[in-house]
Protein backbone atom coordinates (compact mmCIF):
# COMPACT_ATOMS: atom_id res chain seq x y z
CA UNK A 1 0.00 0.00 0.00
CA UNK A 2 1.05 3.71 0.15
CA UNK A 3 4.33 4.11 2.29
CA UNK A 4 6.11 7.08 2.83
CA UNK A 5 9.44 7.40 0.28
CA UNK A 6 11.69 10.37 0.56
CA UNK A 7 12.74 10.32 -3.28
CA UNK A 8 9.51 10.71 -4.21
CA UNK A 9 8.40 14.84 -4.98
CA UNK A 10 4.56 14.98 -4.89
CA UNK A 11 2.81 13.23 -8.02
CA UNK A 12 2.13 15.88 -11.16
CA UNK A 13 -1.60 16.51 -11.21
CA UNK A 14 -2.06 15.68 -13.72
CA UNK A 15 5.16 -5.44 -26.04
CA UNK A 16 7.30 -8.49 -25.84
CA UNK A 17 5.65 -12.05 -27.04
CA UNK A 18 6.09 -14.70 -24.29
CA UNK A 19 6.81 -18.16 -24.17
CA UNK A 20 4.42 -21.02 -23.00
CA UNK A 21 2.46 -20.69 -19.74
CA UNK A 22 4.13 -21.78 -15.81
CA UNK A 23 2.07 -24.13 -14.28
CA UNK A 24 0.17 -22.62 -11.47
CA UNK A 25 1.47 -24.18 -8.30
CA UNK A 26 -0.85 -26.07 -5.97
CA UNK A 27 -4.01 -24.59 -3.54
CA UNK A 28 -2.74 -24.03 -0.72
CA UNK A 29 -4.57 -26.14 2.69
CA UNK A 30 -3.72 -25.04 6.13
CA UNK A 31 -0.37 -24.39 5.34
CA UNK A 32 0.24 -20.72 4.13
CA UNK A 33 3.55 -18.90 3.97
CA UNK A 34 3.70 -15.69 6.38
CA UNK A 35 5.89 -12.72 4.66
CA UNK A 36 7.12 -9.96 6.75
CA UNK A 37 7.80 -6.55 5.65
CA UNK A 38 9.73 -4.03 7.39
CA UNK A 39 11.82 -2.52 4.67
CA UNK A 40 12.94 0.65 6.16
CA UNK A 41 14.62 -0.85 8.95
CA UNK A 42 15.65 -3.52 7.25
CA UNK A 43 17.46 -1.89 4.34
CA UNK A 44 19.63 0.66 6.37
CA UNK A 45 22.52 -0.06 7.44
CA UNK A 46 22.06 1.38 10.99
CA UNK A 47 18.88 -0.49 11.84
CA UNK A 48 19.39 -3.87 10.12
CA UNK A 49 21.14 -5.80 12.55
CA UNK A 50 18.98 -5.05 15.68
CA UNK A 51 15.55 -5.71 13.47
CA UNK A 52 16.65 -9.19 12.18
CA UNK A 53 17.06 -10.57 15.76
CA UNK A 54 13.49 -8.84 16.31
CA UNK A 55 12.24 -10.74 13.64
CA UNK A 56 13.46 -13.83 14.14
CA UNK A 57 12.71 -13.67 17.96
CA UNK A 58 9.09 -12.75 16.58
CA UNK A 59 9.14 -16.09 14.16
CA UNK A 60 9.17 -14.50 10.89
CA UNK A 61 10.26 -17.34 8.83
CA UNK A 62 10.28 -15.45 4.99
CA UNK A 63 10.66 -11.70 3.76
CA UNK A 64 8.80 -9.26 1.22
CA UNK A 65 11.37 -7.07 -0.02
CA UNK A 66 10.71 -4.07 -2.53
CA UNK A 67 13.10 -3.56 -4.99
CA UNK A 68 12.84 0.23 -6.36
CA UNK A 69 14.31 0.76 -9.44
CA UNK A 70 15.35 4.73 -9.19
CA UNK A 71 17.30 3.32 -6.40
CA UNK A 72 19.44 1.00 -7.60
CA UNK A 73 19.94 2.27 -11.60
CA UNK A 74 22.70 4.94 -12.95
CA UNK A 75 21.92 8.44 -13.25
CA UNK A 76 18.63 7.97 -12.40
CA UNK A 77 17.60 11.78 -11.95
CA UNK A 78 19.10 12.39 -15.42
CA UNK A 79 16.59 12.69 -18.71
CA UNK A 80 18.85 11.25 -20.96
CA UNK A 81 19.34 7.33 -20.40
CA UNK A 82 23.65 7.01 -19.78
CA UNK A 83 24.93 4.54 -21.77
CA UNK A 84 25.36 1.48 -20.18
CA UNK A 85 25.14 -2.26 -20.23
CA UNK A 86 21.36 -2.61 -18.78
CA UNK A 87 21.45 -6.16 -18.38
CA UNK A 88 24.68 -6.16 -16.43
CA UNK A 89 24.23 -6.54 -12.89
CA UNK A 90 27.32 -4.48 -12.28
CA UNK A 91 25.90 -1.39 -13.99
CA UNK A 92 23.95 -1.27 -10.85
CA UNK A 93 23.83 0.22 -6.82
CA UNK A 94 22.41 -2.77 -5.37
CA UNK A 95 23.58 -1.37 -1.96
CA UNK A 96 21.79 -2.92 1.02
CA UNK A 97 19.62 -4.94 -1.25
CA UNK A 98 23.06 -6.89 -1.44
CA UNK A 99 23.02 -7.13 2.20
CA UNK A 100 19.49 -7.95 3.01
CA UNK A 101 18.95 -10.99 0.42
CA UNK A 102 22.21 -12.37 1.53
CA UNK A 103 21.09 -12.47 5.45
CA UNK A 104 18.15 -13.84 4.28
CA UNK A 105 19.40 -16.95 2.57
CA UNK A 106 21.80 -17.20 5.12
CA UNK A 107 18.61 -17.52 8.20
CA UNK A 108 16.96 -19.57 5.01
CA UNK A 109 13.85 -17.22 4.85
CA UNK A 110 12.37 -17.48 1.33
CA UNK A 111 12.14 -13.82 -0.60
CA UNK A 112 9.43 -12.69 -2.27
CA UNK A 113 10.82 -9.84 -4.68
CA UNK A 114 9.00 -7.21 -5.99
CA UNK A 115 10.21 -5.12 -8.54
CA UNK A 116 8.53 -1.64 -8.72
CA UNK A 117 8.51 1.99 -9.04
CA UNK A 118 9.67 4.72 -8.71
CA UNK A 119 11.83 4.30 -12.03
CA UNK A 120 14.41 6.44 -13.33
CA UNK A 121 13.64 9.86 -14.93
CA UNK A 122 15.07 8.42 -18.21
CA UNK A 123 12.96 5.39 -18.16
CA UNK A 124 9.48 7.46 -17.89
CA UNK A 125 7.48 8.62 -21.02
CA UNK A 126 7.29 12.44 -19.36
CA UNK A 127 10.91 12.36 -18.08
CA UNK A 128 8.57 14.58 -15.13
CA UNK A 129 8.37 13.04 -11.61
CA UNK A 130 7.42 11.37 -8.98
CA UNK A 131 8.75 9.01 -12.63
CA UNK A 132 5.88 6.64 -12.65
CA UNK A 133 4.56 7.46 -16.19
CA UNK A 134 4.53 4.81 -18.66
CA UNK A 135 7.32 3.27 -18.08
CA UNK A 136 9.69 2.09 -21.08
CA UNK A 137 9.17 -1.81 -21.28
CA UNK A 138 12.24 -2.57 -23.26
CA UNK A 139 14.26 -0.62 -20.48
CA UNK A 140 12.21 -2.40 -17.79
CA UNK A 141 12.60 -6.09 -19.32
CA UNK A 142 16.38 -5.43 -19.15
CA UNK A 143 16.26 -4.45 -15.93
CA UNK A 144 15.10 -7.69 -14.88
CA UNK A 145 17.77 -9.74 -16.60
CA UNK A 146 20.28 -8.06 -14.74
CA UNK A 147 17.79 -9.15 -11.15
CA UNK A 148 17.48 -12.07 -12.38
CA UNK A 149 21.78 -12.25 -12.63
CA UNK A 150 22.02 -10.83 -9.76
CA UNK A 151 19.39 -11.94 -7.43
CA UNK A 152 18.48 -15.71 -8.55
CA UNK A 153 20.11 -17.68 -6.29
CA UNK A 154 18.40 -15.65 -3.34
CA UNK A 155 14.67 -14.88 -4.53
CA UNK A 156 12.25 -18.12 -4.22
CA UNK A 157 9.52 -15.44 -5.23
CA UNK A 158 9.03 -12.72 -7.58
CA UNK A 159 6.43 -10.13 -8.10
CA UNK A 160 6.39 -7.40 -10.68
CA UNK A 161 5.02 -3.88 -9.71
CA UNK A 162 3.83 -2.40 -6.53
CA UNK A 163 0.13 -1.63 -6.43
CA UNK A 164 -0.17 -0.92 -10.40
CA UNK A 165 -3.67 0.00 -9.85
CA UNK A 166 -2.41 3.03 -7.93
CA UNK A 167 -1.19 6.09 -9.05
CA UNK A 168 1.25 6.85 -6.79
CA UNK A 169 3.08 3.73 -8.30
CA UNK A 170 1.97 3.75 -12.09
CA UNK A 171 0.42 6.42 -14.09
CA UNK A 172 -1.92 7.04 -16.19
CA UNK A 173 -4.58 5.58 -14.30
CA UNK A 174 -7.80 6.34 -16.38
CA UNK A 175 -7.82 7.17 -20.22
CA UNK A 176 -9.34 10.79 -20.94
CA UNK A 177 -12.64 8.95 -21.73
CA UNK A 178 -12.96 7.69 -18.06
CA UNK A 179 -12.06 4.11 -18.88
CA UNK A 180 -9.17 2.41 -17.07
CA UNK A 181 -5.41 3.03 -18.86
CA UNK A 182 -3.13 1.42 -16.14
CA UNK A 183 -4.05 -2.02 -17.27
CA UNK A 184 -2.16 -2.17 -20.73
CA UNK A 185 0.58 -0.31 -19.45
CA UNK A 186 1.37 -3.02 -16.79
CA UNK A 187 0.36 -5.63 -19.02
CA UNK A 188 3.08 -4.48 -21.33
CA UNK A 189 5.37 -4.07 -18.08
CA UNK A 190 4.69 -7.73 -16.86
CA UNK A 191 5.49 -9.19 -20.09
CA UNK A 192 8.71 -7.24 -20.46
CA UNK A 193 9.81 -8.25 -16.81
CA UNK A 194 8.72 -11.91 -17.13
CA UNK A 195 10.64 -12.02 -20.85
CA UNK A 196 13.63 -10.48 -18.82
CA UNK A 197 13.86 -13.03 -16.17
CA UNK A 198 14.08 -16.02 -18.95
CA UNK A 199 16.60 -13.89 -20.62
CA UNK A 200 18.69 -13.72 -16.74
CA UNK A 201 18.79 -17.56 -16.93
CA UNK A 202 15.70 -18.41 -15.08
CA UNK A 203 13.87 -20.76 -17.70
CA UNK A 204 10.22 -21.02 -15.56
CA UNK A 205 10.34 -17.85 -13.30
CA UNK A 206 7.99 -17.87 -10.41
CA UNK A 207 6.17 -14.56 -11.15
CA UNK A 208 3.25 -13.19 -9.10
CA UNK A 209 0.88 -11.12 -11.20
CA UNK A 210 -1.22 -8.08 -9.76
CA UNK A 211 0.09 -7.26 -6.57
CA UNK A 212 -3.34 -4.75 -6.82
CA UNK A 213 -4.62 -2.40 -4.07
CA UNK A 214 -7.73 -3.19 -2.54
CA UNK A 215 -10.42 -0.34 -3.89
CA UNK A 216 -10.65 1.77 -6.57
CA UNK A 217 -13.33 2.79 -9.58
CA UNK A 218 -14.53 0.92 -13.11
CA UNK A 219 -14.67 4.30 -14.93
CA UNK A 220 -14.41 8.06 -14.15
CA UNK A 221 -15.99 11.02 -15.39
CA UNK A 222 -13.53 13.31 -16.49
CA UNK A 223 -16.52 15.74 -17.41
CA UNK A 224 -17.35 15.91 -14.12
CA UNK A 225 -14.49 15.92 -12.04
CA UNK A 226 -11.94 17.22 -14.41
CA UNK A 227 -8.31 16.09 -13.72
CA UNK A 228 -8.44 14.87 -10.55
CA UNK A 229 -10.63 11.73 -11.76
CA UNK A 230 -7.72 10.75 -13.60
CA UNK A 231 -5.77 10.31 -10.20
CA UNK A 232 -8.47 7.81 -8.88
CA UNK A 233 -7.17 4.43 -8.22
CA UNK A 234 -8.47 1.89 -10.93
CA UNK A 235 -10.89 -1.37 -8.76
CA UNK A 236 -8.92 -4.12 -8.75
CA UNK A 237 -11.04 -6.56 -10.52
CA UNK A 238 -11.70 -3.85 -13.65
CA UNK A 239 -7.38 -3.90 -13.20
CA UNK A 240 -7.59 -8.19 -13.21
CA UNK A 241 -9.89 -7.79 -16.27
CA UNK A 242 -8.07 -4.90 -18.19
CA UNK A 243 -4.16 -6.18 -18.05
CA UNK A 244 -5.73 -9.83 -19.33
CA UNK A 245 -7.88 -8.00 -22.47
CA UNK A 246 -11.32 -9.15 -20.86
CA UNK A 247 -14.61 -7.43 -20.70
CA UNK A 248 -16.63 -7.35 -18.00
CA UNK A 249 -18.21 -10.81 -19.05
CA UNK A 250 -14.77 -12.34 -18.76
CA UNK A 251 -14.56 -12.42 -22.40
CA UNK A 252 -10.86 -12.41 -23.67
CA UNK A 253 -9.86 -10.18 -26.81
CA UNK A 254 -8.51 -12.74 -29.65
CA UNK A 255 -6.05 -10.25 -29.65
CA UNK A 256 -4.49 -10.96 -26.65
CA UNK A 257 -2.35 -14.66 -25.70
CA UNK A 258 -2.25 -15.81 -22.05
CA UNK A 259 -0.04 -14.52 -19.66
CA UNK A 260 2.10 -17.03 -17.58
CA UNK A 261 1.77 -16.95 -13.65
CA UNK A 262 2.69 -18.70 -10.37
CA UNK A 263 0.09 -16.93 -8.79
CA UNK A 264 -2.03 -13.27 -8.38
CA UNK A 265 -1.25 -11.36 -5.49
CA UNK A 266 -3.45 -8.88 -3.64
CA UNK A 267 -3.41 -6.35 -1.19
CA UNK A 268 -6.43 -7.03 1.10
CA UNK A 269 -6.71 -4.18 3.23
CA UNK A 270 -9.52 -3.53 5.26
CA UNK A 271 -11.84 -0.71 6.83
CA UNK A 272 -11.85 0.14 10.85
CA UNK A 273 -15.05 -1.90 11.24
CA UNK A 274 -14.26 -5.25 11.02
CA UNK A 275 -11.95 -7.48 9.09
CA UNK A 276 -15.17 -9.35 7.79
CA UNK A 277 -15.99 -5.83 6.06
CA UNK A 278 -17.53 -6.74 2.55
CA UNK A 279 -17.17 -3.55 0.10
CA UNK A 280 -19.98 -2.35 -1.71
CA UNK A 281 -18.37 -2.07 -4.84
CA UNK A 282 -18.11 -5.41 -6.74
CA UNK A 283 -15.30 -4.78 -8.16
CA UNK A 284 -13.19 -3.96 -4.81
CA UNK A 285 -11.68 -6.47 -2.68
CA UNK A 286 -10.70 -6.67 1.25
CA UNK A 287 -9.82 -9.29 3.16
CA UNK A 288 -13.87 -10.20 4.19
CA UNK A 289 -14.68 -10.56 0.20
CA UNK A 290 -11.51 -12.94 -1.24
CA UNK A 291 -14.69 -14.71 -2.64
CA UNK A 292 -14.87 -11.85 -5.64
CA UNK A 293 -11.15 -13.04 -6.42
CA UNK A 294 -11.11 -16.15 -6.50
CA UNK A 295 -14.25 -15.93 -8.85
CA UNK A 296 -12.75 -13.76 -11.17
CA UNK A 297 -9.80 -15.88 -11.42
CA UNK A 298 -11.71 -18.73 -12.31
CA UNK A 299 -13.29 -16.97 -14.96
CA UNK A 300 -10.68 -15.63 -16.26
CA UNK A 301 -8.79 -19.40 -16.01
CA UNK A 302 -12.10 -20.32 -18.16
CA UNK A 303 -11.39 -17.90 -20.71
CA UNK A 304 -8.07 -19.03 -21.15
CA UNK A 305 -6.00 -15.89 -19.97
CA UNK A 306 -3.98 -17.35 -17.24
CA UNK A 307 -3.59 -20.77 -15.67
CA UNK A 308 -6.15 -22.82 -14.13
CA UNK A 309 -5.92 -22.21 -10.20
CA UNK A 310 -3.84 -19.70 -9.83
CA UNK A 311 -3.27 -19.62 -5.85
CA UNK A 312 -3.45 -16.04 -4.29
CA UNK A 313 -1.18 -14.21 -2.68
CA UNK A 314 -1.50 -11.73 0.87
CA UNK A 315 1.30 -10.02 0.12
CA UNK A 316 0.54 -6.92 1.63
CA UNK A 317 -1.53 -6.73 5.20
CA UNK A 318 -1.79 -4.93 7.99
CA UNK A 319 -4.74 -3.30 10.96
CA UNK A 320 -4.50 0.47 10.96
CA UNK A 321 -3.82 1.51 14.79
CA UNK A 322 -4.58 4.40 16.61
CA UNK A 323 -3.46 7.30 16.46
CA UNK A 324 -4.46 7.07 13.13
CA UNK A 325 -7.38 9.37 12.96
CA UNK A 326 -8.47 8.12 9.43
CA UNK A 327 -8.24 4.59 9.83
CA UNK A 328 -6.83 3.49 13.04
CA UNK A 329 -8.46 1.23 15.52
CA UNK A 330 -7.62 0.98 18.92
CA UNK A 331 -4.33 -0.56 19.78
CA UNK A 332 -5.94 -2.73 21.97
CA UNK A 333 -8.02 -3.93 19.12
CA UNK A 334 -5.26 -4.29 16.34
CA UNK A 335 -4.18 -7.32 17.40
CA UNK A 336 -7.32 -8.77 17.46
CA UNK A 337 -8.41 -7.78 13.57
CA UNK A 338 -4.71 -8.61 12.30
CA UNK A 339 -5.48 -12.34 14.08
CA UNK A 340 -8.69 -12.78 12.43
CA UNK A 341 -7.48 -11.29 9.33
CA UNK A 342 -4.85 -13.88 9.50
CA UNK A 343 -7.95 -16.68 10.37
CA UNK A 344 -10.18 -16.08 7.26
CA UNK A 345 -7.24 -16.46 4.37
CA UNK A 346 -5.81 -19.46 6.68
CA UNK A 347 -9.32 -20.82 6.52
CA UNK A 348 -9.41 -20.60 2.59
CA UNK A 349 -7.90 -22.78 0.47
CA UNK A 350 -6.72 -20.69 -2.55
CA UNK A 351 -4.71 -18.69 -0.16
CA UNK A 352 -1.18 -19.53 -0.64
CA UNK A 353 0.68 -16.49 1.62
CA UNK A 354 -0.61 -14.15 4.10
CA UNK A 355 1.58 -10.96 5.76
CA UNK A 356 2.49 -8.21 7.57
CA UNK A 357 3.64 -4.53 6.31
CA UNK A 358 5.86 -2.90 8.68
CA UNK A 359 7.47 -3.64 11.80
CA UNK A 360 7.82 -0.08 13.44
CA UNK A 361 4.67 2.79 12.49
CA UNK A 362 5.15 5.73 9.65
CA UNK A 363 5.23 8.95 10.85
CA UNK A 364 1.84 10.10 10.77
CA UNK A 365 0.31 11.54 7.31
CA UNK A 366 -2.15 12.99 5.47
CA UNK A 367 -5.96 11.55 5.01
CA UNK A 368 -6.14 8.90 2.23
CA UNK A 369 -5.21 10.22 -1.23
CA UNK A 370 -3.24 12.74 0.39
CA UNK A 371 0.03 11.21 -1.67
CA UNK A 372 -1.31 11.68 -5.08
CA UNK A 373 -2.13 15.21 -4.35
CA UNK A 374 1.59 16.27 -2.87
CA UNK A 375 1.35 14.97 0.92
CA UNK A 376 2.13 11.97 2.07
CA UNK A 377 -0.13 8.83 4.04
CA UNK A 378 1.63 7.48 6.92
CA UNK A 379 0.92 3.56 7.82
CA UNK A 380 -0.03 2.88 11.55
CA UNK A 381 0.30 -1.13 11.08
CA UNK A 382 3.63 -1.68 12.73
CA UNK A 383 3.98 -4.07 15.71
CA UNK A 384 5.71 -1.00 17.48
CA UNK A 385 5.00 2.96 17.83
CA UNK A 386 7.16 5.04 15.78
CA UNK A 387 9.22 5.91 18.35
CA UNK A 388 10.01 2.55 19.22
CA UNK A 389 7.44 1.17 22.19
CA UNK A 390 6.23 -1.83 21.52
CA UNK A 391 2.39 -2.21 20.64
CA UNK A 392 -0.15 -4.86 21.98
CA UNK A 393 0.09 -6.03 18.44
CA UNK A 394 4.04 -7.00 19.09
CA UNK A 395 3.47 -9.56 21.80
CA UNK A 396 0.17 -10.77 19.94
CA UNK A 397 1.41 -11.18 16.76
CA UNK A 398 3.80 -14.40 17.47
CA UNK A 399 1.17 -16.19 19.37
CA UNK A 400 -2.39 -14.81 17.45
CA UNK A 401 -5.42 -15.91 18.88
CA UNK A 402 -9.02 -16.13 17.89
CA UNK A 403 -12.38 -16.60 19.31
CA UNK A 404 -15.53 -16.78 17.74
CA UNK A 405 -19.26 -17.21 19.16
CA UNK A 406 -21.01 -20.35 18.01
CA UNK A 407 -24.21 -21.06 19.02
CA UNK A 408 -22.92 -23.60 21.92
CA UNK A 409 -20.21 -21.79 23.31
CA UNK A 410 -16.69 -20.48 21.47
CA UNK A 411 -14.09 -21.44 18.83
CA UNK A 412 -10.81 -20.83 19.74
CA UNK A 413 -7.90 -20.96 16.67
CA UNK A 414 -4.58 -19.82 17.10
CA UNK A 415 -0.57 -20.24 16.03
CA UNK A 416 2.58 -20.72 18.33
CA UNK A 417 4.37 -18.52 15.27
CA UNK A 418 8.20 -19.15 16.37
CA UNK A 419 8.00 -23.08 16.77
CA UNK A 420 9.90 -25.17 14.76
CA UNK A 421 7.51 -28.42 14.73
CA UNK A 422 4.64 -29.53 16.79
CA UNK A 423 4.25 -28.01 20.27
CA UNK A 424 1.97 -26.93 23.53
CA UNK A 425 0.51 -23.66 24.19
CA UNK A 426 -1.81 -22.83 27.18
CA UNK A 427 -4.61 -21.00 26.28
CA UNK A 428 -5.99 -18.63 29.16
CA UNK A 429 -9.66 -17.11 30.10
CA UNK A 430 -10.75 -14.72 31.86
CA UNK A 431 -14.82 -14.92 33.46
CA UNK A 432 -16.87 -12.28 33.45
CA UNK A 433 -16.29 -10.04 36.92
CA UNK A 434 -12.80 -11.81 37.35
CA UNK A 435 -9.57 -9.63 37.62
CA UNK A 436 -7.94 -12.61 36.95
CA UNK A 437 -6.75 -15.20 34.36
CA UNK A 438 -6.60 -19.51 34.62
CA UNK A 439 -5.99 -21.75 32.25
CA UNK A 440 -8.97 -22.89 30.36
CA UNK A 441 -6.69 -25.53 27.88
CA UNK A 442 -3.11 -27.04 27.23
CA UNK A 443 -3.47 -27.97 23.56
CA UNK A 444 -1.25 -29.56 21.05
CA UNK A 445 -0.21 -27.86 18.14
CA UNK A 446 -0.09 -29.24 14.14
CA UNK A 447 3.64 -29.13 13.02
CA UNK A 448 3.25 -25.48 11.35
CA UNK A 449 2.11 -24.37 15.14
CA UNK A 450 -1.35 -23.91 13.93
CA UNK A 451 -4.16 -25.11 16.67
CA UNK A 452 -7.85 -24.92 17.41
CA UNK A 453 -11.06 -26.04 19.52
CA UNK A 454 -13.85 -25.56 20.73
CA UNK A 455 -15.25 -24.30 24.50
CA UNK A 456 -18.03 -23.95 26.19
CA UNK A 457 -16.89 -22.36 29.17
CA UNK A 458 -17.71 -18.29 29.50
CA UNK A 459 -15.59 -15.52 29.30
CA UNK A 460 -15.07 -12.17 28.41
CA UNK A 461 -11.33 -12.35 27.20
CA UNK A 462 -9.05 -14.71 26.77
CA UNK A 463 -5.14 -15.03 26.00
CA UNK A 464 -2.57 -17.38 25.03
CA UNK A 465 0.61 -18.49 26.66
CA UNK A 466 3.49 -20.29 25.03
CA UNK A 467 7.19 -21.23 26.07
CA UNK A 468 10.06 -21.61 23.60
CA UNK A 469 12.29 -24.90 23.69
CA UNK A 470 14.91 -22.02 24.60
CA UNK A 471 13.48 -21.10 27.75
CA UNK A 472 11.56 -17.75 26.35
CA UNK A 473 8.03 -16.83 27.24
CA UNK A 474 5.39 -15.18 24.56
CA UNK A 475 2.13 -14.13 26.26
CA UNK A 476 -0.02 -12.52 24.21
CA UNK A 477 -3.00 -9.75 24.60
CA UNK A 478 -5.81 -10.27 25.79
CA UNK A 479 -8.56 -10.81 22.85
CA UNK A 480 -12.16 -10.78 22.91
CA UNK A 481 -15.04 -12.80 21.20
CA UNK A 482 -16.42 -12.25 18.07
Amino acid sequence: MLRIRALIPALIACSLALGGLSTGQALASHGQITYFEGSRELLSSNTREHAVAQLQSLGVKALRVELYWYDVAPSPKSAKRPNFDATNPASYAWGNYDWLLAKAKALNWPVLLTVTSPVPRWATSNRKAPYVTRPNGLAFGQFMTAVARHFGSEVSLYSIWNEPNHPAFLQPQFNSNGTPASPRVYRGLYQAGYAGLQAGGIAQPQVLLGETAPTGYTTVNVRTEGARALLHDVAPLAFLRGALCLNAKYQKAASCGPLPASGYAHHAYTQATSPYFVPPERDNVMIGALSRLSRALDLAAAAHAIPAHLPIYLTEFGVQSKPNRFLGVPVSQQAEFDAIAEHIAYSNPRVAAFSQYLLKDDPLGGAPGSSVRGGTIGFQTGLEYVNGRPKPLYYGWPVPLTVSRQRHGFALWGLARPASGSTKVTVLVQAKGSGRYRTLKTVSTNSGGYWSFNSSTPGVHWRVRWTSPSGRRYEGPPIGAN
